[in-house]
């Protein structure tokens, strides 16, 4: 099982590296659901840890829906991300009818060419997870999509998540949970559905806060279960 934790700035990235985190979404702003981190912080971040990096590629928070302008923006900044040595990108393109934005989706991924591709829990946003599933099968850069299960928290969309994974081992794509998963409820969590990749964010936070440091022995603590299961 792999552990993918949210770093918002440099000493979050070190910390969750050091702690034992497999795999870092550089995601700063989190109060607004992430914007693209600047380009100094990548850099530093990709030359501090030995894990994978992978940055959110999201210029505004106002939704998950681009215009030309927004994917001129977004192509510059997953070339940039690629020439600092990212591993991958973290993105997501709505329609505002909640279908997948596949034009403006081809437009990121032929920047991304050879980047490791995250679609993120604007998934969630769809208006039908299945449905937006299967388009996203279509596209073989699309490596996995971080879900919770729909707009509730993961440990309360297990059902919806078993689904989807379901659906999911009929294609490329791997199904990673994240968003309201806790060390207090990550065991329960891990013994009623099949996911081999996992995603934190403020459940590995002080008080689960993302104004509040990581805390390296959650990590610890969660990297047990993991092991244990």
């Amino acid at each position: 099982m792999l552990l993918e934790i949210i770093a918002t700035h440099l000493t979050d990235a070190i910390t969750a590296a050091r702690a034992g985190a497999d795999r870092l979404e550089l995601s700063p702003g989190m109060s607004e659901e992430g914007l693209t981190p600047s380009y100094g912080l990548i850099d530093e971040v990709v030359h501090a840890v030995d894990i994978p990096v992978n940055v959110i590629i999201r210029p505004h928070s106002q939704s998950f829906c681009y215009d030309a302008n927004d994917i001129k923006t977004m192509v510059k900044d997953i070339h940039i991300a690629k020439k600092l040595g990212a591993a991958g990108i973290v993105i997501g393109t709505l329609k505002p009818n909640g279908e997948i934005d596949t034009e403006a989706l081809k437009h990121l991924l032929e920047a991304a060419d050879g980047l490791d591709v995250t679609f993120h829990r604007a998934f969630d946003f769809a208006r039908d997870q299945s449905e937006a599933l299967h388009v996203l099968s279509q596209f073989p850069q699309v490596r996995r999509v971080l879900t919770s299960g729909g707009k509730q928290k993961a440990p309360q969309g297990v059902d919806k998540l078993n689904e989807l994974l379901a659906q999911a081992k009929q294609t490329h794509v791997t199904i990673m949970a994240g968003h309201g998963l806790t060390l207090e409820t990550f065991a329960a969590f891990i013994e009623k559905t099949a996911v081999r990749e996992v995603h934190f964010g403020s459940g590995v936070r002080v008080a689960k806060d993302y104004h509040q440091p990581i805390s390296r022995d959650t990590i610890k603590q969660i990297k047990k279960i993991m092991a244990d299961a």
